[in-house]
């Protein structure tokens, strides 16, 4: 069994490496302090053709896997752009999965080569306020009407709403007591997001200043038919198609944040010298740090196997889950040791450790919670009873 990555799946962690080196850990900092979005950094990667990394060719993308995808915002939050980086990108890699996979050859022909290009941005409309998790029970309502649809709701935790040109929406065109299943009457719409009827809020967090996160109250949106993607009714089981990519890059994200986290941890412990020796001669501050590296290689190792089984269409639900679950969690480790290697220094903005613990953090909150993770392998994998 060979683990290693091929030759030219090395070659695109360079080339990102390259763009990435052009944008450095100063740069990151100064976006976290003023929280204006990387558009720089965006158009650079777009240029690259990055963007369309996962799309199909015929439309301008690469036509390459998740494995490759993953790689690549790995190596940018391993950059050190963290979160604030990856999530300038992330949705235009991930978001357009539907389209491309139940989209007509229209609305793919309308729809992703801007994407693709940069010269659109989507946001992604599904977390509501009361339902949480449970997007089964969204309460948004979108009602035929000729050939639009009429919705009015409200939406939460929309990334990029604040510059967005478009929204991908799930939305409920079928009252939850009139469908069979708790999933069922849901649909997917991929529009313009017309700020004449959408309000957008811009949520103040703790991390990842650099990308908006927003309330959205949708207040007599018009979508044409021609904007729902699918059948009506499908827009939830559309979505779970794209939730195991979705998992795989955000545990990626997440060990490539530790690294970065670590690789700063470990030259301080070689660079700080305290009662007459390095800090990095001490076990208490070797052994954390090379648990680290152990963790983060193993959360490693479980996230591409879920990115080759995904790749060839096989069955890769626990291992994304899985995957997302203990990268999240390697990584969260990897900066909290980096901030208490470094002592008091690791409080400062300046040494930037802090800000990988602010903004890994959100890897271990969404898009899925790590009980939640361990619901679906005790329930899908073990075979035990379902708790909720």
């Amino acid at each position: 069994m060979d683990l290693s990555f091929t030759p030219e799946q090395e070659a695109i962690r360079a080339q990102i490496e390259r763009v990435c080196g052009r944008f450095g850990l100063d740069y990151w900092r100064a976006r976290d302090e003023d929280g204006r979005f990387p558009d720089e950094f965006v158009a650079a990667i777009a240029a690259g053709g990055w963007l369309g990394i996962a799309m199909p060719p015929d439309y301008g993308g690469a036509g390459l896997g998740i494995t490759e995808a993953a790689l690549m915002l790995q190596t940018i939050a391993q950059s050190g752009a963290a979160m604030a980086g990856v999530s300038a990108v992330h949705m235009n890699i991930f978001g357009p999965n539907p389209i491309a996979v139940f989209g007509t050859p229209e609305q793919k022909a309308r729809f992703l080569p801007p994407l693709i290009a940069g010269t659109e941005r989507a946001c992604f409309g599904v977390t509501e306020p009361d339902a949480g998790l449970d997007t089964s029970h969204i309460a948004t309502r979108a009602v035929l009407d000729g050939d639009r649809y009429i919705v009015n709701g409200r939406k939460i935790w929309t990334s990029t709403a604040q510059s967005a040109h478009k929204i991908l929406l799930l939305a409920r065109t079928t009252p939850i007591d009139r469908s069979a299943r708790a999933m069922d009457g849901l649909s997917l719409f991929y529009t313009d997001l017309d700020r004449r009827r959408i309000e957008v809020r811009e949520i103040a967090k703790m991390g990842r200043h650099a990308v908006d996160s927003n309330a959205l109250f949708i207040d007599g949106l018009e979508i044409p038919v021609a904007d729902r993607i699918g059948e009506e009714g499908q827009g939830f089981r559309y979505l779970l198609h794209g939730l195991n990519p979705e998992r795989i890059m955000v545990g990626a994200e997440a060990i490539g944040i530790g690294r970065a986290a670590l690789a700063r941890a470990t030259q301080y412990a070689k660079d700080r010298v305290v009662f007459g020796r390095p800090i990095g001669q001490n076990q208490a501050i070797q052994h954390p740090l090379a648990e680290s590296w152990m963790e983060l290689e193993a959360a490693d190792l479980m996230i591409f196997k879920a990115a080759s089984l995904y790749d060839q269409g096989r069955p890769c639900g626990a291992e994304a889950n899985a995957g997302k679950y203990l990268g999240a969690e390697a990584g969260f480790r990897a900066c909290t040791r980096a901030v208490m290697t470094h002592g008091g220094y690791g409080y400062a903005a300046e040494f930037h450790v802090e800000r990988f613990m602010r903004e890994v953090m959100i890897c271990r909150i969404a898009p899925v919670s790590p009980e939640l993770i361990k619901c679906y392998v005790a329930e899908r994998v073990l075979g035990l009873p379902r708790s909720y």
